[in-house]
């Protein structure tokens, strides 16, 4: 099964104050080419989407080994991102879609979540005592109402109408809730919700 990894990474970062994704962690790395290589990683490919012009982040995601999708739909939000990079990988038989502020999900949290789609999932989502996470899988039936998004509500509203179809994939990783909204998200033990 073609598996294709997007990493959403369109966002202005407007709570973080600065480029968010170009800030270091602790051990150097950067949040966005930290979040890349465990996609990456995991699935053996990734496609970064970013808004046009940012050319400082397609260098870190090319660096990782991206494929980059520089589209201005990522203006739009989360859902114009994802529908651009769904319309931009035809040939895939299903998506992972992550965020580049969520650097702290392990690789087999995301492994996980692809061999439930390899084993008929139709969406798939890594959950921690029931409690859902990122990145989230689809099948290729959903490459219709994936393509067809806009806005920045990604796709929460495709879960939201169609629980019937969503595996839940049972992980032991926080890190499928940990983003980075804000510098003290970068503090140990601090986690957002997804």
């Amino acid at each position: 099964m073609k598996v294709r990894g997007i990493l959403l990474a369109g966002g202005a970062s407007s709570r973080f104050g600065s480029l968010k994704l170009l800030h270091a962690l602790p051990d150097g790395t950067v949040i966005g080419a930290r979040s890349a290589a465990i996609l990456r990683e995991s699935i053996g490919n990734a496609l970064a989407v970013v808004r046009p012009g940012d050319v400082a982040l397609m260098r870190i995601f090319a660096e990782a080994g991206c494929d980059v999708l520089e589209t201005p739909h990522a203006l739009e939000g989360m859902g114009g991102s994802l529908a651009a990079a769904v319309s931009a990988s035809a040939d895939a038989e299903g998506w992972i879609v992550a965020l580049a502020d969520m650097p702290f999900i392990q690789p087999a949290s995301i492994l996980a979540v692809r061999r439930a789609l390899e084993a008929g999932a139709s969406i798939a989502v890594p959950c921690v005592e029931g409690r859902r996470g990122h990145p989230v899988g689809f099948s290729a039936a959903w490459r219709g109402a994936l393509s067809a998004l806009a806005g920045d509500e990604g796709a929460r509203r495709i879960l939201a109408a169609n629980g019937d179809a969503v595996t839940q994939v049972p992980v032991g990783d926080a890190g499928i809730f940990r983003d980075v909204d804000v510098p003290g998200d970068l503090a140990d033990g601090a986690s957002s919700a997804a």
